[in-house]
């Protein structure tokens, strides 16, 4: 069997504990980013590429077997994705053909490649995908375009909203003594930013991926379930119902996230583990 080579494109909150968590592995592993970085874990098991992914040539790729995507965009516009997701995804589907001891491609895209807005309960064989906002519709394209050029080869993560003891906006909401109301009835999901990064690299390295992951966790949850609970937690005073907004909203997701991969498997488990670091 030949030897795995991994390459993380892109070394932010998310690329750069995934590829510290293969090096701790033993993995042979690089990372790869348009920014200096020198904040490796093992810094003699990682190495480190500074470069554009958009413009790496096939002999700089030629001996991965394993390469992820994990990017964000310069600026959150639908320019700023064409820029980043679908021009990295679009050059290196160019490159397939060549790219012979490719094993495996990862791209971390969006649950918000699913348009569905009436509560519906979204899984992985959900179809049509119709997203409403435009730089959605711009990740499903720049999957579309890996799906094509890589076949099989190429796996798709569909995270939701990422949270963890960095961020958090929720837990600043709920801390606010005069609250806006809140919708009695938009759903929303999310999954913890440390159980990403082991599906992330539980996905790289299991025998047989399957073609899509949602990552999320197992229990979707209302805003003003979670905004409740939350201010109890931070003895401050809950929402109150907004009651111009009567519809149901958001969606639902089934995880199909092996459960053993992950350390908090809901929101409640995710929130207590955020509260005590903040004592």
């Amino acid at each position: 069997m030949s030897t795995q080579n991994f390459l993380i494109i892109g070394q932010g909150d998310i690329g750069l504990p995934v590829t510290n968590e293969l090096a701790k592995n033993n993995e042979c592993v690089t990372g790869l980013a348009r920014g200096e970085r020198h904040q490796y874990d093992l810094s003699d098991k990682a190495m480190f590429i500074q470069a554009n992914a958009a413009t790496l040539t096939a002999e700089q790729l030629q001996g991965f077997t394993h390469i992820a995507i994990i990017v964000t965009p310069d600026e959150y516009s639908t320019s700023g994705y064409h820029k980043s997701y679908l021009a990295i995804n679009q050059h290196l589907a160019q490159l397939s053909e060549t790219l012979t001891e490719l094993e495996r491609l990862v791209f971390i895209s969006s649950t918000g490649v699913y348009g569905q807005d009436n509560g519906e309960w979204i899984d992985e064989h959900t179809v049509p995908m119709t997203p409403e906002r435009d730089a959605s519709k711009v990740i499903l394209q720049a999957e579309q375009v890996l799906q094509q050029g890589f076949g099989n080869k190429a796996i798709i993560i569909r995270p939701s909203g990422i949270y963890g003891r960095a961020r958090l906006m929720r837990l600043r909401k709920a801390k606010e003594s005069q609250k806006e109301p809140v919708a009695a009835e938009h759903w929303s999901n999310r999954i913890m930013d440390r159980d990403l990064v082991t599906i992330i690299t539980n996905v790289l390295t299991c025998d047989v991926p399957k073609p899509i992951y949602l990552a999320t966790d197992y229990r979707p949850v209302t805003t003003f379930e979670l905004t409740t609970w939350l201010s109890k937690q931070v003895d401050e005073i809950p929402p109150t119902i907004d009651k111009t907004k009567t519809a149901v909203t958001g969606k639902r997701l089934h995880s199909n996230i092996p459960l053993a991969w992950l350390d908090y498997p809901d929101w409640q488990v995710g929130y207590c583990d955020i509260l005590r670091h903040q004592a």
